[in-house]
């Protein structure tokens, strides 16, 4: 498969929060270093995303935030 987004991070899962329509899951892409993002329940099954699987993040983003303590 080729893809337009360049930013692709694989990484393992470390946890699943299922809510009540979204779920909140959470990716190691490093040592220490995890990307959590919110999908719907019905993506996160299609997905078969599961604590301990290997998954690859795609990011494409036309705007980044930046922010530093003042």
């Amino acid at each position: 498969m080729k893809l337009s987004a360049r930013n692709q991070l694989k990484g393992v899962v470390t946890n699943i929060d299922v809510g009540a329509v979204n779920v909140e899951v959470t990716v190691e892409v490093s040592p220490n270093v995890e990307l959590t993002w919110i999908l719907t329940k019905k993506s996160c099954e299609y997905l078969g995303l599961a604590v301990g699987k290997e998954a690859v993040l795609v990011i494409k983003a036309s705007n980044v935030m930046v922010a530093t303590e003042q």
